[in-house]
């Protein structure tokens, strides 16, 4: 590339076509421009071939993508998946008879219909399915015979008062109010666990599929007097996608939003309809690959299409403003194309290799749904490489922009405009002064905020979805009607095979759920070891003082066989495999830290070659994990994500200086950005991590594309208030357009359904805005005191030559006018002097819109 930040180029006013050398710029201007034709039947092939994939692009998500699967308690997860039936994905089906209790001959009725069409669903795991109907819910006592048994839905139920009433017996006996039956006897609960894969056909589970057909069950028996209430990762997943339909429509928001922001500040169709048709095109690619990749649209990648789009947007916007202010001054509209591909091709190269560096350190987070949103988000940016920077520009060759645009674009040049005349008085040291030391205060306060940082869920139920939403409520009522919560914790145990069937085991497991029900915000516990006490004591006449764990191999034998007959989750057939589960109260990252700790601490000191305690299983053991991941990550990703942009920069830049201007405002955005999330009370999470990443990635745009202007003239001469002027005349509108334009496009989030979009769309508005704002005012503010000497570095015979010329050569950049400079406390004469275009109409390729 011709264009560098060491020198800006003197580009005459050419108006004729045949009049410009098409020899000149460097080799990837001439392959582009001089074979334009064959480069946009290319993009409309490509186009269509894409779009046709991204059609057929699949709506989805994984419940093991959802987890950090190569982080060691996952693994332990992973490879006693099989024995670990009821700790995995599940779904819990609540059935309340609204005009009465259970022990209703009509409502036990629709529960055995809700129970089989439950059952028939694919994907379910029926083997391990428990309700009332389910013969695998069994109850036993102890008699003078001995042991005596069976399912809890009397065999010879036959809807009789008499069959009623031996069912109330036999839900008493098993013990199950409170976990397969409500409190008050009012709902019971259909246990509902799920396979990854459907037996049948082999596909993996369609999410929105089981949440529809559920909810259709729901939908039904609402009607006949029957409340349903739903909830579980599949449930979760579905709700979400359902959410992801309506977000759809916030992209035609967004869409009309940027469309608005564009139109009103050009007002040329042609051209902003150019830029949005471009950044489409970009959406329709990325999406297309996304399919050619293998990868499918989840509840975090569904925004990608909304970044990549605003983003586009952003970068259009420059190459048209550089174009329509080139025609404004009588430059035909190909070679104006020809000039802002010159002088923005680098610093829009490097800008979207920062987003894409935003996008790409998403790949430390060690969980597979965020690392496929890294290269959806990375093949996106990569797409825009060609739609924005080379597709547009050789479009709006093409095209041109409309006369009243092109006049505009001159006019407003010419004008002192009240907002120029203010952000320059921030080039001199006591505006400067005062304003960093306002940024070193709030970077103070905001540091001392963001220590309250937390990691993790902070509120309960799903905070994935709203307050208020379905899921949450159904969530609520269940938490209130049933004594074990949701928050499932579970302990690993693993021996040789039989080696369950041991005292020792037994005992080491028993000691491990006692230290775990003292833990605070522990409700209770569940293993084979405790429940085999009170079958131990069934044997020998129900006596208290056998309620307890004998040493006789065959009493524990005897004991765990009738465990296993009334619940086979609690280990499997080889009795080498089983998991000590933990009722959480919540699932705050507090708790899920504590009992992480506990069981390391017991686990270093009892385990043994033959007896091993592992982390972790069951939704809560999988959020701690989850949360570990996260924790790490969140630093690691923003030392990477600021150590690629700083090299960027300096590769751009070639002065430290220069990258210390632009990257400290980032850095107080970041900071205040964590202030904010404490503040909202938002945790860092796997929805909000990606926030800072992509925040930092996408707002060092805005310093790429002043700096380069501003340092480009200051290396010609120019003083630091003449070089920020003019940057600000010729890229720092755009700058201004940019923020709010990108704010504006993911302000239709915060009426997503879904919460987590919410939070994220809140969060990127606020970086956007603030990295606008901090470029527009933080940047010349530090560069009054590290850029000030930037000009006498860079002076000598050969600059004053270049000024010399520059002074009577139509330059492409307009000089900042006598009021601004008088207005920052500059008395210096510009050096770069306007020409009046004799025919804009021509140059600018059509009659006035």
């Amino acid at each position: 590339m011709s264009i560098t930040t060491d020198k800006l180029e003197v580009m005459p006013v050419i108006s004729r076509p045949e009049d410009f050398d098409a020899r000149s710029g460097g080799l990837l201007e001439r392959i582009i421009f001089n074979n334009r034709m064959i480069l946009v039947i290319a993009c409309a092939l490509l186009t269509v071939l894409l779009g046709l994939q991204a059609s057929k692009l699949e709506i989805n998500a994984s419940f093991e993508k959802m987890m950090p699967v190569s982080h060691p308690f996952i693994q332990n997860y992973l490879q006693n998946t099989a024995s670990l039936r009821g700790l995995g994905n599940s779904v819990r089906i609540v059935v309340e008879n609204a005009n009465g209790d259970i022990y209703d001959a009509d409502y036990l009725a629709a529960l055995r219909d809700i129970n089989d069409r439950v059952f028939l669903v694919p994907g379910v795991d029926r083997s391990f399915m428990k309700s009332l109907w389910m013969p695998v819910v069994r109850w036993t006592e102890i008699t003078a015979e001995g042991y005596k048994g069976g399912a809890v839905m009397p065999d010879t139920y036959d809807g009789s008062p008499a069959s009623i009433e031996a069912l109330r017996d036999n839900v008493r006996r098993a013990g199950i109010v409170g976990s397969l039956v409500a409190n008050d006897e009012r709902s019971s609960m259909l246990f509902v666990p799920l396979l990854s894969h459907d037996a049948m056909s082999g596909k993996a589970l369609d999410y929105r599929a089981f949440r529809d057909a559920v909810d259709s069950i729901r939908t039904e028996y609402a009607a006949k007097g029957v409340n349903i209430y739903i909830i579980g990762f599949a449930q979760l997943v579905g709700d979400l996608i359902h959410g992801l339909i309506e977000v759809f429509t916030y992209f035609l928001y967004a869409a009309v939003i940027c469309t608005g922001l564009i139109l009103a500040y050009t007002r040329c169709l042609r051209s902003t309809a150019l830029v949005v048709t471009c950044s489409l095109v970009a959406v329709a690619w990325q999406l297309g690959l996304m399919r050619l990749f293998g990868l499918v649209l989840d509840p975090y990648s569904v925004l990608v299409p909304f970044l990549i789009f605003a983003i586009g947007v952003s970068h259009g916007a420059q190459k048209m403003n550089g174009i329509t202010q080139d025609i404004g001054r009588g430059t035909h509209r190909y070679v104006a194309a020809r000039y802002t591909f010159r002088r923005l091709f680098l610093a829009g190269l490097t800008a979207l290799l920062a987003d894409a560096v935003g996008f790409g350190v998403l790949s430390v987070i060690d969980i597979p749904v965020i690392r496929d949103l890294a290269v959806a988000a990375s093949t996106g940016v990569a797409v825009l490489i060609f739609t924005n920077l080379i597709l547009l520009p050789v479009l709006l060759s093409y095209t041109g922009v409309s006369l009243a645009a092109a006049a505009r674009s001159l006019r407003e040049d010419e004008e002192d405009h009240p907002l120029a005349r203010w952000l320059a008085r921030f080039t001199k040291r006591p505006w400067a002064l005062a304003v960093i030391v306002f940024s070193v205060v709030a970077t103070v306060a905001a540091l001392v905020v963001a220590q309250d940082l937390k990691i993790g869920d902070l509120d309960p139920g799903a905070p994935e979805l709203r307050p208020d939403s379905t899921y949450n409520r159904d969530n609520a009522f269940i938490t209130a009607h049933y004594q074990l919560s949701s928050d499932q914790f579970a302990v690993v145990v693993t021996t040789p095979e039989q080696g369950l069937v041991t005292y020792e085991t037994l005992l080491e497991m028993d000691r491990l759920e006692e230290i775990l029900r003292d833990l605070p915000g522990v409700q209770t516990t569940v293993s084979a070891a405790s429940l085999a006490r009170n079958y131990t004591a069934a044997g020998f006449e129900g006596s208290p003082k056998w309620i307890t764990l004998n040493r006789d191999s065959y009493v524990v034998a005897d004991a765990l066989n009738y465990v296993y007959d009334g619940n086979p989750e609690m280990f499997n057939d080889s009795r080498s495999v089983a998991p000590i589960i933990a009722f959480l109260a919540d699932h705050k990252a507090e708790t899920l830290d504590r009992v992480v700790k506990t069981v390391e601490a017991f686990a270093a000191e009892h385990n043994t070659n033959e007896r091993k305690f592992l982390l972790a299983a069951g939704n809560s053991g999988i959020e701690a994990a989850t949360n570990i991941v996260v924790s790490d990550a969140n630093r690691k990703m923003l030392f990477y994500v600021y150590a690629a942009v700083i090299a960027l920069c300096f590769i751009t830049f070639r002065s430290w200086r220069a990258v210390v201007v632009a990257v400290v405002p980032l850095v107080v955005t970041s900071l205040l950005c964590e202030a904010l999330m404490v503040t909202l009370g938002i945790g860092v999470k796997v929805a909000t991590l990606p926030v800072t990443a992509l925040g930092v990635g996408i707002g060092v745009d805005y310093s790429l594309y002043l700096l380069a202007v501003q340092l480009a003239a200051q290396r010609e001469g120019l003083s630091l208030t003449e070089a920020y002027c003019k940057a600000l005349v010729f890229t720092g509108k755009v700058v201004a357009l940019i923020g709010i334009t990108l704010a504006a496009a993911v302000v239709p989030w915060a009426w997503s359904p879904i919460k987590f979009q919410a939070d994220m769309g809140l969060l990127l508005a606020f970086m956007f805005v603030w990295n606008m704002l901090g470029a527009l005012i933080v940047i010349p503010c530090l560069a009054a005191f590290l850029l000030k000497d930037e000009t006498v570095r860079r002076k000598g015979s050969q600059s004053a030559q270049l000024s010399r010329e520059a002074s009577s050569t139509n330059s492409v950049v307009p000089a900042p006018s006598e009021n601004v400079l008088k207005a920052a406390g500059s008395a210096s004469r510009p050096p770069v002097e306007f020409v009046r275009p004799t025919s804009v109409a021509a140059a600018a390729g059509g009659a006035k819109e």
